[in-house]
């Protein structure tokens, strides 16, 4: 498998590719750049949430604490004292960073679920209604954050299975194959319940109608024969 600064170059030069293409085509301003190319970077560690102890899952459950206490202190600022809102919110951190994080680690397999197709399609999904429904992005735009997820992502697994070959010799590694899979064949039971979940995302999702607008708006489609090496 590539290591975290390979993942970590590969998905901003992608990302950074991706955001360009798109502000030249005037999907986005110039100022979303930096935050898709954060996403594609985001989308690109993902993968490796499952793989114990590594950079990526620790720095997720460190996010993950931090939003716990923020939203803690949000929710009960004006019901407690001082001192015990603190303590709440230092609970709420070590219960997150620890307690959680042990019991993630303890469900899950490296290259499992989250290696798949499936789980792009989650993690692209989880980041449109996140953008909707809480961050209140316009609906192009919340769309636009899911797939900046999906490519990082998706260059991730891409990058695994490129690694399990050796070039050299001209054979298959034993990892080839559990990078980039439709979904998890050894733990079916997982695999549902992503399934589950992300047909559960996709309902509460915003209607693409106004990326598929956008894909085939006049503007989108003469950039794409611009570029296009089969005119």
């Amino acid at each position: 498998m590539a290591n975290f600064n390979t993942h970590l170059g590969i998905a901003s030069a992608a990302g950074i590719g991706a955001a360009l293409v798109a502000a030249d085509a005037h999907l986005i301003v110039k100022a979303d750049i930096p935050w898709l190319v954060f996403l594609s970077i985001l989308g690109g560690m993902l993968p490796d949430i499952d793989a114990h102890n590594s950079r990526p899952v620790k720095l997720l459950f460190n996010v993950l604490a931090l939003m716990g206490v923020a939203a803690v202190l949000q929710a009960f600022k004006n019901s407690y004292a001082p001192y015990l809102l603190l303590l709440i919110a230092a609970g709420t951190y070590l219960f997150i960073r620890y307690v959680m994080f042990a019991l993630f680690n303890r469900l899950t397999v490296h290259r499992g679920v989250f290696h798949s197709a499936l789980a792009t399609l989650f993690f692209s999904l989880l980041m449109t209604c996140i953008s909707y429904h809480f961050l209140h992005w316009d609906i192009l735009h919340a769309w636009l954050n899911g797939i900046f997820i999906a490519l990082g992502f998706i260059v991730h697994l891409l990058l695994d299975e490129l690694y399990s070959t050796d070039l050299s010799n001209l054979r298959m590694k034993k990892s080839f194959g559990t990078a980039l899979k439709l979904f998890n064949y050894n733990n079916m039971t997982a695999s549902a319940l992503m399934a589950i979940c992300t047909i559960m995302l996709y309902s509460i999702a915003p209607s693409p109608t106004p990326l598929i607008k956008v894909w085939k708006g006049t503007q989108w489609n003469n950039y794409l024969a611009q570029v296009s090496f089969l005119k």
